[in-house]
């Protein structure tokens, strides 16, 4: 038998069709759905690796994260992750997570394990400081600008649209200009 190259697509294509008339039809799509993990409670939240926003649900138990899955209700990713969500758990579980704060001064060859109440008046001080030292109050015009100009902040994706919008509310109070936010979610 003499096929040309004409008549083996055309057997081919022919085979194919007719073998892949019943595949298909009527099958519903497989949705995911999330584990119900017994004694377990679900705290919904949202992954913190990029600006999407996955919607992520936390299997939480006796005050520790059990569990880490997608949010199948949830409108960005319907259930699905990718590699660094789907890794999620590893967060909290993790023995190589540091769990004080570390302080290494200046001109120290060492770090020093502190308190949250020192570190967070420590970042306060130095804050305001920062805000003393730069604030304007004229601009060379003369006119009423009350601004800071030698601070500026830079945010990440683990926060929404709500935590965002208090977060520049504070900083425009604060007199910052330059506030610039990745997650526009």
């Amino acid at each position: 038998m003499d096929i040309s190259r004409r008549s083996f697509l055309k057997l081919t294509g022919g085979t194919l069709a007719v073998a892949g008339i019943g595949v298909g039809v009527g099958v519903t799509p497989a949705l995911a759905q999330p584990r119900k993990i017994r004694y377990a409670s679900e705290v919904p939240t949202i992954c913190p690796y990029c600006a999407v926003g996955c919607g992520i649900i936390a299997h939480v138990r006796d005050g520790k994260v059990i569990n880490t899955e997608g949010d199948p209700n949830h409108p960005v990713n319907r259930g699905s992750l990718c590699s660094k969500g789907s890794a999620l758990f590893q967060i909290p579980n993790n023995d190589k997570r540091l769990n004080a704060v570390l302080y290494r001064a200046p001109g120290s060859d060492h770090w020093e394990e502190k308190s949250w109440d020192w570190a967070l008046d420590r970042i306060v001080r130095k804050i305001k400081d920062a805000r003393d030292k730069g604030f304007q109050k004229r601009n060379s015009k003369g006119q009423i600008v009350n601004r800071v100009e030698n601070i500026a902040s830079l945010g990440g994706a683990g926060l929404d649209n709500e935590e965002v919008y208090s977060l520049v509310k504070f900083k425009r109070a604060l007199g910052l200009v330059y506030i610039e936010h990745q997650a526009r979610i």
